[in-house]
């Protein structure tokens, strides 16, 4: 992984990069990919699916830095926070684009916005392996993958109707993730979730920076 990161993680434009060097003058045909100028699209340009797939083995992995790193450089708010970067980008900062070029004179602007299944990824990234919210079936648990610098977050979530208030703290001491429900303690940190149409508060402790190394 942490060799994708030196050689694919473009600092200077925020983009990772899908492969390089592009196919330009290899004897070998990859297929339609080298119809593209190089450092276009999937011809070593930012192809943002695969962008969001490297972050989220990095939060298998458990790294807070690097997940919080690349989630801001690929989120597309941060390529249009001055007028500058507005020049570079090009597109619309508020929607995920498919792709961002790579090449000169064109590095940085983004391509295809709005039609791009990234966008639902970027959405699982986030909920999913970031804050670490997971469901499956009727029940949730919650593996987050934040940075040191947070110490909490809260997610309002509702299960068919019923609402539950998850405020989750992190800590710098322990090696344990306390869940409690209403004030009672889960012993395994899983949730069972039911539809009493009440509301109910889910209080979520990290009392280890790196328990997720560990």
């Amino acid at each position: 992984m942490e060799s994708a990161y030196k050689n694919l993680v473009q600092k200077d434009t925020g983009i990772i990069k899908l492969l390089d060097p592009p196919f330009d003058k290899s004897s070998v045909n990859p297929g339609y990919i080298k119809g593209y100028v190089p450092g276009v699209r999937e011809n070593g340009g930012q192809y943002t699916h695969a962008a969001i797939w490297m972050i989220l083995a990095f939060a298998k992995l458990g790294n807070k830095e690097r997940v919080w790193e690349l989630l801001n450089m690929i989120n597309p708010i941060n390529h249009g926070k001055t007028a500058e970067e507005i020049a570079i980008y090009k597109v619309e900062p508020y929607v995920l684009a498919a792709d961002v070029y790579a090449c000169a004179p064109h590095a940085g602007r983004g391509g295809w916005t709005w039609y791009t299944g990234s966008a639902s990824w970027m959405y699982r990234l986030i909920i999913q392996s970031f804050l670490g919210l997971k469901k499956e079936g009727n029940q949730l648990s919650f593996v987050p993958c934040i940075p040191k610098e947070w110490t909490s977050f809260k997610i309002h979530y509702r299960y068919k109707s019923t609402m539950y208030h998850i405020a989750v703290a992190q800590q710098n001491q322990g090696n344990e993730l306390l869940v409690l429900v209403d004030g009672v303690e889960e012993k395994n940190g899983v949730v069972h979730l039911v539809n009493d149409k009440l509301e109910h508060n889910i209080e979520i402790t990290i009392n280890n920076l790196n328990y997720l190394k560990n």
